[in-house]
């Protein structure tokens, strides 16, 4: 596996989520990031620090020059949680929980990798659907962490590695009826 090529990849894609979402400073993205897909293996089965920390090196310098937050998911094990930076938290009014990801017992590789190299990384249970866009690697279910109208987007890769990708960003919600008129800028 080329390591390189996974982060590489990793920054294309989220380069390409954050221009079409037209995220903020200041906006939540969470990541869910299965590194046995990356390998090519079934989720949850050859758990691979190397293609985790790939994914970091390619997502997290994007999303930090854009000012924008990240959640990473943890998996099934610690109940989808999500590392955070205690500024995160302290900012969207989180509530920690206390756990620790851990490679091949609970959490993934990635949502370790995170704790382990975020600055001050705490672990929350829920992001209360805060999350305005996302990335899901390899079939995590990121979806529970959105805000309540999720659009699908396509992006020009459909892979990390050998793991597949869905993208996804969220809109405001149409509220009126048939005289209502639309703001195209957030559609």
């Amino acid at each position: 596996m080329d390591f390189k090529e996974i982060t590489s990849q990793s920054r294309q894609a989220v380069s390409e989520i954050l221009e079409g979402a037209r995220l903020t400073k200041g906006s939540l993205f969470v990541v869910g990031c299965s590194s046995s897909e990356i390998l090519g293996d079934q989720i949850g089965t050859a758990t691979n620090l190397d293609s985790a920390n790939a994914v970091f090196d390619g997502i997290v310098p994007v999303l930090k020059e854009n000012g924008i937050f990240m959640a990473a998911q943890c998996c099934e094990h610690l109940n989808r949680a999500l590392v955070v930076e205690r500024e995160v938290m302290e900012k969207f009014g989180f509530e920690q929980v206390n756990a620790i990801p851990q490679p091949n017992h609970a959490g993934g590789a990635f949502a370790t990798v995170c704790y382990q190299r975020f600055e001050d990384p705490v672990l929350v249970e829920s992001i209360n659907q805060k999350a305005d866009a996302g990335i899901d690697i390899g079939g995590t279910m990121i979806g529970m962490h959105m805000h309540h109208v999720v659009v699908p987007m396509r992006i020009s890769l459909r892979k990390i590695g050998a793991a597949p990708i869905i993208c996804a960003r969220h809109r405001p919600k149409y509220v009126g009826g048939q005289r209502a008129i639309y703001d195209e800028e957030l559609m």
